[in-house]
């Protein structure tokens, strides 16, 4: 008998009006024992489900919550904003706020384009780049996730991962093999496959782009040395240099996560609206304004700019302006590290963390910064692990390859509650 009843009964209803029964793949619980859990309300760092069962929540909606659920100024934003209006489909002040807010944020950056999705961010990113160098190759790194858009859903094959062939494949149905050949997929940390590329195929390169801090698929931390290299690759080939940053922008600090480098765009979504839907391409106004109406590149949206989804993301970064939330999140995120790390009888659980964002890792060894290191008994700990937290009243995302995100509305004690009930499942474990 199922322990979630009434979350039982909207998934059966679900799955027979909705594709799985979810309307984003990984809330399936696909690769987690148990059927997924309806949410019914949620305030502070806290989520409670149709049942009534309350857990803490370290999902945070993926990540932009960075001030948790219900934040009362966010919500007084968009009770004010809301009667005005739900969508104008027209210019309006707020989209200039939050536009001024985001920018300032960018020393090297003058403009902002909003779109309504970080798919969208980085898919008009990307026609920016192939439009402003007249290429059309881009190359991405295994495993690094960047929206649904076609052109990036590709794998890399045997060869590419060794040699930097540029053949790829499609890795979804639906996406025609000519436009996943223009995308060129290498693996992360290797420049001098990288190189080989440009030396073969560099006249055709628009674009690199990666997530700075690949957060997606486990949390790869790269090295500086391998962002600075890349930097000084797209400039000597003259194509561009686009940091994913859907979800490390304004989560890791004010602005941008860069590691000392500056790239020539940057995406934004998550964390600019404060939970509401929203998206942004970011950049200085050289390249921007080859996008429509001052340039021949055509990106549109009649949500674009909504009004309540600005007033929102317009309240949620103006907490953070000071860096004391970020200051109170290290805090938070190193207490949850040294409390895993300090408690732990055996050499793991790991925890790779950067500020907020913290990823388990349930194996020895080095901590993985490529998609293909992550070991399948990390994979089977965690799907373990899941059930054992979400019993313990911990709703973590519900896959091996996703991170945690702590926000400000979290406390010490739920912190120490989550590290001791992590160290009581682990110990279960084989």
């Amino acid at each position: 008998m199922s322990t979630h009843p009434v979350s039982a009964r909207l998934f059966t209803q679900a799955q027979q009006v909705t594709p799985g029964g979810v309307h984003s793949p990984v809330r399936a619980f696909g690769s987690v024992p148990g059927d997924p859990v309806f949410f019914a309300s949620a305030s502070g760092s806290q989520a409670t489900d149709a049942d009534g069962r309350t857990y803490v929540d370290l999902c945070m909606s993926w990540g932009p919550l960075i001030l948790g659920h219900a934040d009362p100024a966010v919500v007084r934003a968009v009770q004010e904003a809301a009667p005005k209006g739900l969508s104008y489909g027209a210019c309006h002040a707020g989209e200039v706020a939050l536009a001024e807010l985001i920018v300032s944020a960018f020393p090297s950056f003058d403009q902002c384009r909003f779109v309504s999705s970080g798919t969208e961010a980085v898919m008009t990113a990307l026609r920016l780049a192939r439009g402003a160098t007249g290429r059309s190759k881009v190359i991405k790194f295994e495993g690094g996730y960047h929206g649904h858009s076609d052109a990036l859903l590709v794998k890399a094959g045997s060869g590419l991962i060794t040699a930097a062939d540029p053949d790829s494949e499609p890795s979804s149905a639906g996406v025609p093999a000519e436009v996943a050949a223009t995308t060129l997929q290498v693996p992360f940390g290797d420049l001098d496959a990288v190189t080989r590329l440009f030396e073969r195929v560099g006249h055709d390169i628009a674009a690199v782009i990666l997530e700075p801090m690949p957060a997606n698929n486990g949390l790869l931390v790269q090295t500086p040395g391998f962002l600075a290299g890349l930097r000084a690759l797209t400039a000597e080939h003259g194509a561009l240099l686009i940091f994913d940053e859907v979800i490390s922008g304004f989560r890791t600090g004010w602005g941008g996560y860069s590691a000392g480098v500056t790239p020539d765009l940057v995406t934004l979504g998550k964390v600019i609206g404060g939970g509401m839907p929203v998206g942004a391409v970011v950049g200085p106004r050289a390249t921007m304004e080859h996008l429509a109406p001052t340039g021949p590149v055509y990106q549109a949206g009649t949500l674009s700019g909504n009004p309540v989804s600005m007033a929102a993301g317009h309240a949620t970064l103006s907490q953070l302006a000071d860096g004391a939330v970020y200051a109170r999140l290290e805090a938070l995120g190193a207490r949850l590290q040294a409390r895993i790390e300090g408690g732990r009888t055996r050499s793991w659980p790991q925890v790779q963390r950067v500020g907020s964002i913290v990823w388990l890792y349930l194996d020895e060894g080095a901590l993985p910064t490529r998609a293909d290191t992550i070991s399948q008994t990390h994979v089977t700990r965690f799907n373990h692990l899941h059930g054992q937290l979400l019993d313990a009243g911990f709703y973590v995302p519900p896959s091996a390859y996703e991170v945690l995100f702590l926000s400000a509305a979290h406390t010490d004690a739920e912190v120490d509650a989550l590290a001791d009930a992590v160290l009581s499942a682990v110990a279960g474990l084989d």
